[in-house]
Protein backbone atom coordinates (compact mmCIF):
# COMPACT_ATOMS: atom_id res chain seq x y z
CA UNK A 1 0.00 0.00 0.00
CA UNK A 2 3.09 2.59 0.64
CA UNK A 3 4.60 1.49 -2.22
CA UNK A 4 1.43 2.33 -4.08
CA UNK A 5 1.50 6.05 -2.71
CA UNK A 6 5.22 6.62 -3.69
CA UNK A 7 4.24 5.31 -6.85
CA UNK A 8 1.60 7.81 -7.19
CA UNK A 9 3.58 10.79 -5.88
CA UNK A 10 6.57 10.03 -8.03
CA UNK A 11 4.03 10.59 -11.27
CA UNK A 12 3.00 13.85 -9.81
CA UNK A 13 6.06 15.08 -9.56
CA UNK A 14 7.41 13.67 -12.89
CA UNK A 15 4.16 15.09 -14.86
CA UNK A 16 4.68 18.49 -12.32
CA UNK A 17 8.08 18.50 -13.68
CA UNK A 18 7.30 18.04 -17.19
CA UNK A 19 4.49 20.43 -17.43
CA UNK A 20 7.37 23.16 -15.99
CA UNK A 21 9.58 21.58 -18.77
CA UNK A 22 6.71 22.28 -21.78
CA UNK A 23 5.91 25.83 -20.22
CA UNK A 24 9.55 27.24 -20.49
CA UNK A 25 10.09 25.83 -23.74
CA UNK A 26 7.34 27.85 -24.98
CA UNK A 27 7.75 30.87 -22.97
CA UNK A 28 11.62 30.60 -24.96
CA UNK A 29 10.09 29.72 -28.57
CA UNK A 30 8.03 32.76 -27.79
CA UNK A 31 10.72 34.88 -27.35
CA UNK A 32 12.25 33.91 -30.29
CA UNK A 33 9.77 34.20 -32.28
CA UNK A 34 8.81 37.37 -31.19
CA UNK A 35 12.37 38.71 -31.61
CA UNK A 36 12.65 37.12 -34.68
CA UNK A 37 9.32 39.13 -36.43
CA UNK A 38 10.72 42.24 -34.43
CA UNK A 39 14.10 41.93 -36.28
CA UNK A 40 12.73 41.17 -39.41
CA UNK A 41 9.53 43.52 -40.12
CA UNK A 42 11.69 46.25 -37.73
CA UNK A 43 14.81 46.06 -40.22
CA UNK A 44 12.40 46.06 -43.43
CA UNK A 45 10.41 49.00 -42.25
CA UNK A 46 13.15 51.32 -41.89
CA UNK A 47 15.22 49.83 -44.95
CA UNK A 48 12.50 49.50 -47.34
CA UNK A 49 9.67 52.50 -46.05
CA UNK A 50 9.22 55.10 -48.96
CA UNK A 51 9.29 58.99 -48.72
CA UNK A 52 5.68 60.13 -48.63
CA UNK A 53 4.81 62.14 -50.69
CA UNK A 54 1.42 64.39 -50.86
CA UNK A 55 -0.07 64.65 -53.87
CA UNK A 56 -2.94 67.58 -54.60
CA UNK A 57 -6.02 67.59 -56.66
CA UNK A 58 -8.14 70.79 -57.45
CA UNK A 59 -11.53 69.41 -56.86
CA UNK A 60 -12.92 68.67 -59.86
CA UNK A 61 -15.72 66.25 -58.84
CA UNK A 62 -16.88 65.30 -55.30
CA UNK A 63 -14.84 63.72 -53.24
CA UNK A 64 -15.82 60.35 -53.40
CA UNK A 65 -15.91 60.24 -57.27
CA UNK A 66 -11.57 61.88 -56.64
CA UNK A 67 -10.83 59.08 -54.86
CA UNK A 68 -12.27 56.81 -57.34
CA UNK A 69 -10.86 58.54 -60.60
CA UNK A 70 -7.24 59.25 -59.15
CA UNK A 71 -6.19 56.49 -56.49
CA UNK A 72 -5.98 53.93 -59.09
CA UNK A 73 -3.04 56.63 -60.67
CA UNK A 74 -1.99 57.21 -57.16
CA UNK A 75 -0.69 53.38 -57.07
CA UNK A 76 0.43 53.38 -60.16
CA UNK A 77 2.95 56.32 -58.77
CA UNK A 78 3.44 54.17 -56.16
CA UNK A 79 4.34 51.13 -57.55
CA UNK A 80 6.35 52.87 -60.50
CA UNK A 81 8.62 55.10 -58.08
CA UNK A 82 10.46 55.12 -54.70
CA UNK A 83 7.74 57.30 -53.24
CA UNK A 84 4.47 56.57 -51.36
CA UNK A 85 2.07 59.27 -52.94
CA UNK A 86 -1.07 60.24 -50.97
CA UNK A 87 -3.80 62.47 -52.38
CA UNK A 88 -4.79 65.68 -50.69
CA UNK A 89 -8.09 67.28 -52.01
CA UNK A 90 -9.65 70.52 -50.97
CA UNK A 91 -12.94 72.24 -50.76
CA UNK A 92 -12.01 74.99 -53.12
CA UNK A 93 -9.18 75.46 -55.96
CA UNK A 94 -7.72 78.01 -54.05
CA UNK A 95 -6.96 75.92 -51.02
CA UNK A 96 -4.46 73.46 -53.06
CA UNK A 97 -2.38 75.85 -54.08
CA UNK A 98 -2.12 78.03 -50.92
CA UNK A 99 -1.02 74.59 -49.59
CA UNK A 100 1.91 74.51 -52.76
CA UNK A 101 2.85 77.77 -51.50
CA UNK A 102 3.01 76.78 -48.51
CA UNK A 103 5.54 73.82 -48.94
CA UNK A 104 2.87 71.04 -47.54
CA UNK A 105 2.06 70.24 -51.11
CA UNK A 106 5.18 69.77 -53.26
CA UNK A 107 2.99 68.14 -56.67
CA UNK A 108 -0.65 69.16 -58.11
CA UNK A 109 -2.96 68.31 -61.02
CA UNK A 110 -5.07 71.56 -61.38
CA UNK A 111 -6.86 73.15 -64.20
CA UNK A 112 -5.00 75.76 -66.44
CA UNK A 113 -6.31 79.06 -64.77
CA UNK A 114 -5.10 77.73 -61.05
CA UNK A 115 -1.44 77.17 -62.53
CA UNK A 116 -1.33 80.72 -63.58
CA UNK A 117 -2.61 81.91 -60.48
CA UNK A 118 0.08 79.55 -58.74
CA UNK A 119 2.73 80.70 -61.01
CA UNK A 120 1.60 84.32 -60.38
CA UNK A 121 2.25 83.59 -56.20
CA UNK A 122 4.68 81.11 -55.97
CA UNK A 123 7.70 79.60 -57.33
CA UNK A 124 5.82 76.52 -59.69
CA UNK A 125 6.42 74.86 -63.11
CA UNK A 126 4.31 72.98 -65.30
CA UNK A 127 6.46 69.29 -65.63
CA UNK A 128 3.32 67.39 -67.76
CA UNK A 129 0.62 68.10 -68.94
CA UNK A 130 -2.63 65.20 -69.77
CA UNK A 131 -3.20 64.17 -73.48
CA UNK A 132 -7.03 63.71 -74.80
CA UNK A 133 -8.76 60.80 -76.75
CA UNK A 134 -7.22 62.25 -80.19
CA UNK A 135 -3.44 61.99 -78.43
CA UNK A 136 -3.23 65.51 -78.34
CA UNK A 137 -2.78 67.63 -75.04
CA UNK A 138 -6.18 70.21 -75.57
CA UNK A 139 -9.62 69.58 -74.27
CA UNK A 140 -12.71 72.01 -74.90
CA UNK A 141 -15.35 73.84 -72.47
CA UNK A 142 -18.67 72.84 -73.68
CA UNK A 143 -21.80 75.08 -72.74
CA UNK A 144 -25.02 72.48 -72.13
CA UNK A 145 -28.93 72.75 -72.16
CA UNK A 146 -31.34 70.20 -71.76
CA UNK A 147 -32.47 68.48 -74.43
CA UNK A 148 -35.80 70.38 -74.88
CA UNK A 149 -34.62 73.64 -74.41
CA UNK A 150 -35.10 76.59 -76.54
CA UNK A 151 -31.85 77.97 -76.40
CA UNK A 152 -29.72 77.39 -79.44
CA UNK A 153 -26.57 79.28 -79.78
CA UNK A 154 -24.88 81.28 -77.01
CA UNK A 155 -26.25 84.18 -78.00
CA UNK A 156 -29.83 83.12 -77.34
CA UNK A 157 -28.15 83.32 -73.26
CA UNK A 158 -29.02 86.92 -72.61
CA UNK A 159 -31.70 86.94 -69.91
CA UNK A 160 -31.51 83.48 -68.46
CA UNK A 161 -30.55 81.56 -65.23
CA UNK A 162 -26.60 80.27 -65.38
CA UNK A 163 -24.67 77.47 -63.66
CA UNK A 164 -20.82 78.47 -63.63
CA UNK A 165 -18.37 75.73 -61.88
CA UNK A 166 -15.74 77.25 -59.37
CA UNK A 167 -14.67 80.60 -59.53
CA UNK A 168 -10.92 78.92 -60.65
CA UNK A 169 -12.52 76.82 -63.26
CA UNK A 170 -11.09 76.84 -66.44
CA UNK A 171 -14.01 75.34 -68.21
CA UNK A 172 -16.73 76.24 -65.57
CA UNK A 173 -15.90 79.65 -65.43
CA UNK A 174 -13.39 81.64 -67.51
CA UNK A 175 -14.14 80.41 -70.49
CA UNK A 176 -17.65 80.56 -70.43
CA UNK A 177 -17.46 83.99 -69.09
CA UNK A 178 -14.95 84.71 -71.93
CA UNK A 179 -16.93 83.83 -74.38
CA UNK A 180 -20.18 84.95 -73.42
CA UNK A 181 -18.82 88.77 -73.09
CA UNK A 182 -17.37 88.13 -76.94
CA UNK A 183 -21.56 87.65 -77.25
CA UNK A 184 -21.88 91.09 -75.54
CA UNK A 185 -23.52 88.83 -72.47
CA UNK A 186 -22.14 90.39 -69.25
CA UNK A 187 -23.13 88.35 -66.23
CA UNK A 188 -25.71 91.40 -65.23
CA UNK A 189 -27.35 90.36 -68.24
CA UNK A 190 -28.40 87.24 -67.19
CA UNK A 191 -31.12 86.72 -65.12
CA UNK A 192 -29.29 84.55 -62.22
CA UNK A 193 -26.00 82.47 -62.03
CA UNK A 194 -24.27 80.57 -59.56
CA UNK A 195 -20.73 79.44 -58.77
CA UNK A 196 -21.24 75.70 -58.41
CA UNK A 197 -18.51 73.54 -56.62
CA UNK A 198 -18.21 70.58 -58.94
CA UNK A 199 -18.80 69.96 -62.93
CA UNK A 200 -21.26 67.08 -62.17
CA UNK A 201 -23.24 69.40 -59.79
CA UNK A 202 -23.53 71.90 -62.67
CA UNK A 203 -24.77 69.43 -65.09
CA UNK A 204 -27.10 67.99 -62.12
CA UNK A 205 -28.39 71.51 -61.67
CA UNK A 206 -29.13 71.73 -65.57
CA UNK A 207 -30.72 68.43 -66.13
CA UNK A 208 -33.08 69.23 -62.70
CA UNK A 209 -34.55 72.42 -64.16
CA UNK A 210 -32.65 74.82 -61.44
CA UNK A 211 -30.65 76.60 -64.26
CA UNK A 212 -30.80 76.91 -68.01
CA UNK A 213 -27.33 76.26 -68.66
CA UNK A 214 -24.24 75.84 -67.74
CA UNK A 215 -20.47 75.48 -68.60
CA UNK A 216 -18.39 72.24 -68.03
CA UNK A 217 -15.15 70.39 -69.73
CA UNK A 218 -15.46 68.73 -72.48
CA UNK A 219 -15.38 64.88 -70.82
CA UNK A 220 -17.92 65.72 -68.65
CA UNK A 221 -20.68 66.75 -70.91
CA UNK A 222 -20.33 63.82 -72.95
CA UNK A 223 -20.35 61.20 -70.06
CA UNK A 224 -23.87 63.04 -69.03
CA UNK A 225 -25.02 63.80 -72.88
CA UNK A 226 -26.79 60.43 -73.13
CA UNK A 227 -28.82 62.14 -70.08
CA UNK A 228 -31.11 65.20 -71.79
CA UNK A 229 -27.97 67.82 -72.39
CA UNK A 230 -27.41 69.43 -75.96
CA UNK A 231 -24.51 70.86 -76.86
CA UNK A 232 -25.15 74.76 -77.86
CA UNK A 233 -21.30 76.17 -77.74
CA UNK A 234 -17.92 74.65 -77.92
CA UNK A 235 -14.47 76.91 -77.10
CA UNK A 236 -11.47 76.58 -79.32
CA UNK A 237 -9.23 73.91 -77.81
CA UNK A 238 -7.24 74.65 -74.46
CA UNK A 239 -4.07 72.97 -73.42
CA UNK A 240 -4.58 70.65 -71.23
CA UNK A 241 -4.49 69.75 -67.03
CA UNK A 242 -1.05 70.17 -65.95
CA UNK A 243 1.10 68.65 -63.34
CA UNK A 244 2.74 71.25 -61.40
CA UNK A 245 5.79 71.18 -59.17
CA UNK A 246 7.51 73.61 -56.56
CA UNK A 247 10.62 74.61 -58.38
CA UNK A 248 12.46 73.27 -54.88
CA UNK A 249 10.68 70.27 -55.13
CA UNK A 250 13.19 67.00 -54.94
CA UNK A 251 14.84 66.53 -58.49
CA UNK A 252 14.94 63.08 -57.97
CA UNK A 253 10.71 62.90 -57.21
CA UNK A 254 9.94 65.28 -60.10
CA UNK A 255 12.37 62.88 -62.77
CA UNK A 256 10.46 59.80 -61.09
CA UNK A 257 6.77 60.73 -61.96
CA UNK A 258 8.03 62.28 -65.30
CA UNK A 259 9.66 58.98 -66.08
CA UNK A 260 6.90 56.70 -64.89
CA UNK A 261 3.87 58.88 -67.07
CA UNK A 262 5.63 59.35 -70.10
CA UNK A 263 6.28 55.88 -70.47
CA UNK A 264 3.03 55.15 -70.62
CA UNK A 265 1.47 54.03 -74.05
CA UNK A 266 -1.98 53.76 -74.32
CA UNK A 267 -1.63 51.97 -77.55
CA UNK A 268 -0.15 49.09 -75.53
CA UNK A 269 -2.36 46.87 -74.06
CA UNK A 270 -1.30 46.26 -70.62
CA UNK A 271 -0.18 49.82 -70.35
CA UNK A 272 -4.57 50.40 -71.37
CA UNK A 273 -5.39 47.90 -68.98
CA UNK A 274 -3.54 49.66 -66.15
CA UNK A 275 -5.05 52.88 -66.88
CA UNK A 276 -8.57 51.79 -67.48
CA UNK A 277 -10.27 52.85 -64.39
CA UNK A 278 -8.45 56.84 -64.60
CA UNK A 279 -10.01 59.53 -64.66
CA UNK A 280 -10.48 60.20 -68.62
CA UNK A 281 -8.24 63.20 -68.09
CA UNK A 282 -5.29 61.25 -67.26
CA UNK A 283 -6.08 57.95 -68.94
CA UNK A 284 -4.75 58.58 -72.54
CA UNK A 285 -0.88 59.21 -71.45
CA UNK A 286 1.09 62.54 -70.77
CA UNK A 287 3.48 65.08 -72.57
CA UNK A 288 6.23 67.09 -71.45
CA UNK A 289 5.00 70.97 -70.53
CA UNK A 290 6.27 73.95 -70.37
CA UNK A 291 4.82 77.62 -69.16
CA UNK A 292 4.04 78.84 -72.71
CA UNK A 293 2.09 76.48 -73.11
CA UNK A 294 -0.59 78.15 -71.10
CA UNK A 295 0.09 81.80 -73.08
CA UNK A 296 -3.64 81.65 -74.49
CA UNK A 297 -5.63 81.01 -71.05
CA UNK A 298 -3.60 84.09 -69.79
CA UNK A 299 -4.91 86.01 -72.39
CA UNK A 300 -8.53 84.72 -71.75
CA UNK A 301 -7.89 85.34 -67.69
CA UNK A 302 -6.50 88.85 -67.92
CA UNK A 303 -10.35 89.94 -70.23
CA UNK A 304 -12.23 88.38 -67.49
CA UNK A 305 -10.35 90.15 -64.85
CA UNK A 306 -10.71 93.11 -66.66
CA UNK A 307 -14.09 93.02 -66.94
CA UNK A 308 -14.67 92.40 -62.93
CA UNK A 309 -12.50 95.24 -62.64
CA UNK A 310 -13.90 97.48 -59.84
CA UNK A 311 -15.33 94.33 -57.87
CA UNK A 312 -11.87 93.17 -57.56
CA UNK A 313 -9.85 89.86 -58.44
CA UNK A 314 -11.54 87.17 -58.98
CA UNK A 315 -12.42 84.42 -55.62
CA UNK A 316 -13.46 81.56 -54.75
Amino acid sequence: MKSSKNLVKLYKLMNREATMIEFKRRIILFFITFFTISFLFGNSSSSFSKPIIPFGFCPKYNPRIMYQLYQPFIDYLNEMTPYQFEIKLSRVYQDIIDRIGKGEISIASCGPVSYIKARERYRVIPILRSLSRDGKPYYRGIIIVRQESPFQKITDLKGTRFAFGQAWSTAGHILPEYYLLKANIRLKDLKAYDFLRHHDSVVSAVLKGQFDAGAVKDIIAYKYQHQGLRFIFLTEPIPTVPIIVRQDAPKEMVQSVKTSLLDLNPENPAHRTKMAQWDEEFKYGFTEASDSDYDSIRHILRVVEKEHGAKGPIRE
